[in-house]
């Protein structure tokens, strides 16, 4: 054979051997973790966030009950009282004082009047109508006095109940006029939940269904019923609002943030996959579901859930295979071997 043809050999021999590497090359594997699609209860739950108010009745008003002028302020805002406290102390006006005078003096003239006709029909001098009419004057003046006073010697204003001071609206030397409010009282205990929530959604909530409210500062979480929803959408927020009782054992104060969970829904036969499984493309959820060690893409429609598991509706069947780790690293048709 000549030299020529014995490097053609060569040649041949030498591109031939790379081909054969390229035939035998290991098909890439990838390592993911799986779990099953499951048949079951599905619970959905939403996530509330609002703040602690004071309740409808919650706060009581202190008003003058007489023209009055402040004396004293014995609570300053902040102060915690207790039923019957004195918040401030009231005087009579001037123009009270005055008006106490002419109407005890109208009382006294009624009385003489009364007095006289009495007399004057005991001496056959009047009738029985002049001596009524008389009595009547003096019922009416007296009891215009003791009006008058009852409310000018009321002017040390209480607080109805336990809370705090929450507004003084003078200051000591101030002219008040009558049923004018000088003090706000916030009653302890009574305290109500405001959470913002989305005006679909509020329409889905029962009044007494249980909110589990955790304290934005810390503390154990507890249940509160609903106690309303409105369903008037705020213009700022647009958000309609859901107010929850707060019980007093609480501890939460009034301006202090809260997050809250409430059931809305449950369904007792949905399919479900691990949350961890689910991927998304463009807007369009999807699984990797294995077959003989081989992942395919599964295009899927969920529906709302909570938790770790998320519904499904279309796209898999009770007890397929779907990657729940290492998911993200896949492509179609990639084989793959279980952790």
């Amino acid at each position: 054979m000549s030299v020529r043809w014995i490097m053609v050999a060569l040649a041949l021999g030498g591109c031939a051997k790379p081909a054969a590497e390229e035939e035998t090359a290991p098909t890439p594997v990838a390592l993911v973790g799986v779990a099953p699609v499951e048949q079951g209860a599905v619970r959905e739950t939403v996530t509330l966030y609002g703040t602690a108010e004071n309740g409808a009745g919650a706060n009581a008003v202190l008003a003058a009950p007489a023209e009055a002028i402040v004396a004293t302020v014995d609570a300053p805002v902040g102060t915690a009282v207790r039923a019957g406290q004195v918040v401030v102390r009231l005087r009579p006006s001037a123009t009270v004082q005055l008006d106490i005078a002419k109407v005890s003096s109208d009382a006294t003239a009624a009385r003489l009047a009364l007095a006289r006709a009495q007399r004057l029909r005991a001496d056959g001098l009047v009738g029985d109508a002049e001596v009524e009419a008389a009595r009547a004057a003096a019922a009416t003046a007296t009891a215009t006095l003791t009006s008058l006073t009852t409310r000018s010697g009321s002017l040390n204003l209480r607080a109805p109940a336990a809370g705090y001071v929450q507004t003084i609206a003078n200051s000591p030397g101030d002219l008040v006029a009558a049923g004018a409010a000088v003090a706000t009282i916030a009653k302890a205990g009574d305290l109500r939940g405001r959470f913002g929530v989305d005006p679909a959604l509020a329409r889905r909530l029962p009044v007494g269904a249980s909110v589990r409210i955790a304290p934005a500062a810390g503390g154990a979480s507890f249940g509160a019923p609903v106690l309303s929803v409105d369903p008037v959408v705020d213009p700022q927020t647009r958000l309609a609002s859901v107010f929850v009782r707060i019980p007093a054992a609480s501890g939460i104060g009034a301006g202090e943030p809260l997050s809250g969970e409430v059931l809305i829904g449950a369904s007792g036969n949905a399919l479900t996959i691990p949350y961890a499984a689910l991927l998304d493309e463009g807007g369009q959820p999807f699984v990797y579901v294995v077959t003989r060690g081989v992942a395919r893409r599964r295009d899927i429609v969920t529906a709302p859930g909570s938790g770790d598991r998320v519904p499904v509706t279309s796209g898999l069947t009770p007890g397929e295979i779907v990657v729940t780790q290492g998911a993200t690293g896949l492509e179609d048709g990639m084989k793959v071997r279980t952790r």
